[in-house]
């Protein structure tokens, strides 16, 4: 295993200007890419933080620590794993908070830390065991992004690591963070992106890899995003996927009235109306399962652009008594969304799945609308032959890379590859063919994906065009009447009379979610 982890780290530094080729290929060889301050306040004039006292708290440490190495170690996801951890360990608010940041704060910021911690041990931590890795690299987040005196982010990282039996390697891991701790941000940033390219610095100072840098900058252009302002764009991008998202919640239509639940909201729930969904609701304060209606599935955790994803596709399609069609269903947040729906126009949806798990968890998300909806575990690349021209409007939210979701799994950023996007074209093409398929003439369908990759959004639908038996609707006049917004928000590329839309996070405060109506001819 240590041999293993030798190799996987010389081929992490070999290639490290693209970014990491993932777990799979090799454990945490994260380079070219920092994480940002998030906005915690000013700076010192050497780039560190102003340092606080009394941040002690050693659970938190305790937690973090734990979660890291996890997701270091077995390819766990931070954003499934750490809720539970923190109710387990019954932290109080404010180290619940700490422990938040300890996570998601190194994570997004792993290519920088890496890259800090090999100048100043001489060592990458893909030499180290997964423990001892995430130790350092949560020391360097403290020192180099946090309001915390460097004793006390030495100290008590130390004292983490050794709580968890990585004792023998508490010597190291303080050395290296006192290094670390001998100069600021700024001028660890400087030394490090003295001799890369204008894009390979980019990443290093905006926690991305340097291919998907290179790949928002093609996305943006053929969206049709940033013109002379390119740059400021790109790096507007970059910055909000390093922004902690929102906790968005939906209120499933028909089941739950927005401006109920913000009324009843208690237990220190902190709810507001959502400004870009009709139906969306933001938490700002207190647990997500404390507002009324999550218990009951009548109100569901859901980004803002997703909620939009279904309720467009809903508004396009005016059949009465609508037949519709969810060709990739799980987790079922968006089938809820149409259920809910399809229970007051008298109509129904059939969600799909091909996997057993993610089927289950349709019918958790679903229960408030089960009257209305069916769930079948079934391949989405036969439905179209299996059942042609049988649906009023299909709904296919395609598996992707999730480049449009990096601020709420800071972690995908360093797993993704270059090679990902080719390898899920195949299934994106076959999933849209077999939803064009499944629409009855004059039916609507709604392709869409939580990546604005150019190769996965307008190029497959692209393609479909090509066959002819479509033709492409105004998808931003959709979303503009439902959010209030403005349609040239959403604009992307045109084709004849149509648009596709594309979201972006630091425009639009949600995923980065695509979307192209098309109609049946």
């Amino acid at each position: 295993m240590n041999e293993q982890r030798r190799r996987d780290g010389d081929r992490g530094r070999q290639g490290r200007h693209d970014g990491p080729p993932g777990r799979r290929e090799g454990r945490a060889r994260r380079g070219g890419s920092s994480g940002q301050g998030d906005g915690r306040g000013p700076r010192q004039r050497d780039g560190r933080a102003p340092r606080r006292r009394g941040a002690d708290s050693t659970g938190a440490r305790d937690v973090a620590l734990a979660v890291l190495t996890e997701v270091d170690e077995a390819d766990a996801y931070a954003n499934l794993l750490l809720p539970s951890r923190l109710r387990q360990a019954g932290l109080d608010a404010r180290d619940a908070s700490l422990t938040t940041e300890l996570t998601y704060g190194t994570l997004r910021g792993l290519g920088l830390y890496d890259a800090v911690v090999e100048a100043a041990a001489d060592r990458h931590p893909a030499d180290l065991d997964p423990r001892t890795a995430s130790a350092v690299r949560m020391g360097a987040h403290q020192l180099l992004s946090m309001r915390i005196a460097d004793h006390a982010a030495v100290s008590e990282t130390v004292d983490a690591l050794r709580r968890a039996g990585g004792g023998r390697a508490s010597g190291l891991v303080n050395a290296v963070l006192r290094r670390i701790s001998a100069q600021g941000r700024e001028a660890w940033l400087t030394q490090l992106t003295a001799d890369r390219s204008p894009d390979d610095a980019l990443a290093l100072t905006t926690s991305h890899p340097a291919w998907i840098v290179r790949a928002l900058r093609i996305a943006l252009r053929g969206h049709g995003r940033g013109g002379d302002g390119l740059d400021d764009a790109l790096r507007s991008v970059l910055e909000a996927d390093n922004t902690p998202a929102k906790v968005s919640l939906a209120a499933l239509p028909g089941h739950a009235d927005r401006d109920d639940l913000i009324a009843r909201a208690g237990n220190g729930a902190a709810l507001t109306a959502g400004d870009l969904s009709p139906i969306g609701l933001v938490l700002s304060a207190g647990d997500p399962r404390d507002v009324p209606g999550v218990s009951a599935a009548t109100v569901r955790v859901q980004d803002q652009g997703s909620q939009l994803v279904a309720l467009a596709l809903a508004h396009a399609d005016t059949a009465a008594s609508p037949r519709w069609l969810d060709l990739c269903a799980g987790p079922g947040g968006k089938t809820a969304v149409l259920g809910g729906i399809a229970a007051g126009r008298d109509g129904h949806v059939h969600a799909v799945d091909s996997s057993s798990h993610r089927t289950r968890l349709v019918e958790d998300s679903t229960q408030a609308s089960r009257g209305s909806v069916d769930i079948a575990h079934a391949d989405g690349r036969t439905v179209g032959t299996d059942r042609p021209g049988e649906f009023s409007g299909v709904l296919v939210d395609v598996p992707c890379t999730g480049l449009g979701a990096l601020r709420r799994r800071p972690e995908a950023r360093w797993r993704r590859r270059p090679d990902d996007v080719a390898a899920l074209a195949p299934l994106q093409s076959a999933l849209l063919r077999s939803a064009i398929d499944a629409c009855r003439p004059g039916g609507i369908i709604a392709y869409s994906t939580c990546s604005p990759h150019w190769a996965e959004t307008a190029g497959i639908v692209d393609e479909a065009l090509d066959s002819g038996d479509v033709a492409v609707l105004d998808a931003p006049a959709v979303l503009a009447r439902l959010s209030g917004r403005a349609a040239d928000t959403f604009a992307s590329a045109s084709r004849g009379d149509g648009r596709y839309a594309q979201m972006w996070p630091d425009i639009h405060g949600s995923d980065a979610m695509f979307l192209a109506l098309l109609v049946r001819r």
